[in-house]
Order: C-alpha cells, then structure tokens, then sequence
C-alpha cells in the first residue's frame, strides 16, 4: 500500500529516487551483516573435510645430522716389566639419517563417522542462520526505507500546514483591522504558526535520522523515496496458515533442529573414546653412522596395533554425561525457537490487521475532519466561531492525516514482518533481480579437498 500523500518530488532529488525493490537489492548484495554471515557459512564448511580427514592417513618426514666426538684416554702402565705409556684416542662421526611414517586408522569407536555427520549437521544449521539473517536484513532495510518515506510524507504535510496556518494569521490580521476579532485572536494564529514552524524543525531531524539509519542498514544514502508497492499476495491466507507455515519452516527453528542433532551426534563421538582403536603404522628408515663396521642401515616396518581402552580417569565418563546434558539444552532451545516464532507470527498479524483498520478510520476521519474544517471556517466568517476553533479544527485535520501516513508505513512494515515471520523473506521469494548467493558451491569446492592453503576464491 502505498503512502498517497507524498507530494510531488523535488527536481533536485529526482534522479535519486529509488523503489524499495532497488533498496532491498543493495541491502542483499552489500550488506556487512550478511556477508559476515555468508563467511561464517563458508568457515563452518570446513568442519566437513577435517572431519572427514579421520579417513585418510597422516605422512610425516624426518630427517637428523649431527656431529659426535668422542675421546678415549689410556693411563700409563706396566705390563710384564714394560712401561706402557699414557694414550689417548680421539673419533669424530656424524650421525645423520632419514625416515618416513605413516599412520592409518581403521577403526576409531565410529567417531570419524560421527564427527562428519555432526559437521554436516552444523554446516545445515550455519545456513539456516545464514538465511534468517538474510531476512533480518532485509526487514531492516524494508523498515529503514518506510520509515525515509513515512518522514518525507509528514514534513511535506507539516510544511503545508504552515503555509495554511499563515494564511489564516493573514485573514485574522484583516478580521482584527475591520474589528471583526479582538487581538486574542491574531496571537492566537501567530501562535499556531510559530508551533508549526517547530513541528517542521522536528520532522525535518527525524527524517535525518531515519536517513542515516538507512545508510547504516543499506548501506547507501537515499534521495525521495517511491511509494512502495504492496506484497499482500505473497502472505498467507490466514493467520492459522501463517503459524503452520512459521513452525514448519522458519529458518530459526530448523537452525535450532540442525543443532540438536548435531548435539545428538557428538554424544557418540565422545562414547567412541571408550571403544577400541584400530591402526596401521608403517615406517621405512636410513641411518648414517659412521660405525667402524657397518656405513648405512636400512629399516622398514609395518605394524597393526590395537588399542583398548580400560579406564581414562573418569575424564571420558564425565564428557558424556556433558555431551548429554548439552543436547537436553538444545532441544529446550529448540522448544524456545519454536514459541518465538509463534509468538511473532501472532504479533505480526495483529498489527497488519491493526494498521488495516486504522487506515480506513484514518480516512473517514481525514473526510469528516476535512468537512468540520470548511464549516467552523464558514460559521468564522458570520462570527459564530472564533479563530481558535479554526485552528483547532485545522490540528484536527493534520492529525488525521499524519494518522493515515503512520498507519500506511505500519501496514507495509507489518506485511513484510509477516513475511519474516513465516520464514518467506528472501530474495528469491520477493524476486528480487540479484545474483543468489548459493552455498552450496563453496561447500562442493572444499568438501573432498586433500589439501591445498588458499580458499576458493584465491586468498
């Protein structure tokens, strides 16, 4: 629904203006919020092939050079009537050698498994968040941008109101030269426009506030805004549909499901720790001694070892018993999620339905305002009302409609709070015309990557 009115824009901040489909679109693509969180996305991914490096072997290379000198010192002596006299020998060698291992597991109490499940887990949730940030921000920028077109509106109607409560000072002065009124009146209209000039004085700070709120939301300055066209063919039916749709698909639930299964998983990984390991060592070595018999000796092994746990101290023991208090807590939040949700999802309706409301009352009381102004100014003119009913009647009138432009910007905001609610506020729902972000392709790129130090995109 659109604020209707909105006066004509100014020659100067036309070619600036902009739709709210155009500010949704910068706030997606340029967004800090949600490119912080696209990043968290991609870290998270990288959860997938640690894990699944508990499948694959570790090769270490080692290689030593040393020097060692030793000395040998032989008293003098008598041996058989013959004088042998002090000696002392002295060697120098260098020890040096090379040497290769390598470690295989092949069974580990199933904790690779469970630690790949448990990152798959964790990179579904990371994208769930991802997707209820992308609605956030971009609620915030719907928000931001009515609240520009809310202010813009309200100016041009306070900077109205003064020129219509100069025009009357202007008769009242005319009135009080002929005698008609008394110079109550005129200071009374004098007053009413001084309050005006000061009401504009405050419109005009708030709509640099909501201004610069844009900014920080968006990202960008904005010039007039259009009026924003309406989404209600995108919301559901009803309210019941809209709180089946919420519990059913709301990012934050299904993000708050991912996490208690990924803290289900991790139990298991933690019990794994009390079962037998299984792996295979292998090394192959060369050594360079120096020896007086032997130059090179060459070595190689391959060993299976198996490893059983018997008591760890009650360490392992205590980390269940935590993994599983830790999942009891995840799903109590996910019993939270739930209930939030629904609890917006009701708000959210109601106040679409308030604002409804209070715009068709809005309008009849701008209709009604609208005729008692033209009367209390007819009755004026035979002096059967005075200039504070005038003006009186004229703040009725302005109320109204700053009444009816409040419950236009609440109407819209509450539309797109509903469609973020049920969990439909997206780019792609609201056919935005941006490029997807899709996380699947980082995800694809890195999964079965075997090594190799720069990300995707090159850093």
């Amino acid at each position: 629904m659109a604020l209707g009115l909105l006066s004509a824009i100014p020659a100067g901040q036309a070619a600036r203006a902009q739709s709210l489909e155009q500010a949704l679109t910068r706030a997606y693509g340029a967004s800090p919020t949600l490119n912080a969180q696209r990043a968290a996305v991609r870290a998270t991914d990288e959860q997938v092939p640690q894990a699944l490096s508990g499948y694959r072997p570790t090769i270490a290379a080692s290689v030593d050079y040393g020097v060692q000198r030793s000395e040998q010192v032989t008293p003098s002596s008598q041996i058989l009537g013959v004088s042998v006299p002090k000696s002392k020998t002295t060697d120098t060698n260098q020890p040096r050698g090379v040497a290769i291992t390598a470690d295989q597991n092949l069974f580990n109490g199933f904790r690779t498994q469970n630690q790949v499940r448990t990152a798959e887990s964790n990179v579904l949730g990371a994208r769930e968040e991802l997707r209820n940030t992308e609605q956030n921000v971009l609620f915030d920028a719907a928000q931001a941008y009515m609240d520009v077109l809310r202010d813009y509106a309200i100016l041009d109607v306070r900077r109205n109101n003064v020129d219509v409560l100069k025009e009357e000072l202007r008769a009242a002065r005319e009135r009080f030269q002929v005698g008609e009124v008394t110079r109550t009146d005129t200071a009374q209209a004098e007053a009413a426009v001084e309050g005006a000039h000061t009401a504009v004085s405050q419109a005009e700070a708030q709509l640099n506030t909501s201004r610069a709120t844009y900014r920080q939301v968006v990202g960008d300055d904005i010039g007039r805004p259009k009026p924003a066209r309406s989404i209600d063919r995108l919301l559901p039916k009803n309210l019941t549909d809209a709180i089946n749709l919420s519990q059913a698909q709301h990012p934050a639930i299904l993000a708050a499901f991912h996490g208690v299964d990924a803290a289900n998983l991790q139990i298991r990984v933690v019990e794994g720790q009390l079962y037998p390991t299984i792996g295979l060592e292998a090394a192959f070595q060369r050594r360079y001694d120096d020896s007086s018999n032997v130059s090179r000796v060459t070595s190689g092994s391959i060993v299976g070892r198996m490893t059983v746990p018997i008591y760890q101290a009650g360490s392992v023991s205590s980390q269940v018993r935590q993994a599983k208090e830790v999942a009891g807590q995840r799903r109590l939040e996910a019993d939270i999620a739930r209930d939030q949700v629904r609890q917006a999802t009701v708000s959210a309706w109601g106040q679409l339905q308030a604002a409804t409301a209070q715009i068709a009352s809005a309008k009849a009381q701008i209709q009604a305002s609208q005729t008692a102004l033209n009367g209390v100014r007819e009755e004026a003119k035979v002096g059967q009302r005075t200039t504070l009913d005038v003006l009186n009647a004229q703040q009725d009138l302005l109320n109204a409609r700053v009444t009816l432009i409040q419950a236009q910007r609440d109407r819209v905001v509450a539309a797109y709070a509903v469609m973020s609610a049920v969990g439909w506020l997206t780019a792609s729902r609201l056919g935005l015309g941006v490029a997807r972000y899709d996380a699947n392709v980082h995800y694809d790129q890195v999964r079965d990557k075997w090594t190799g130090l720069r990300t995707p995109d090159g850093r």
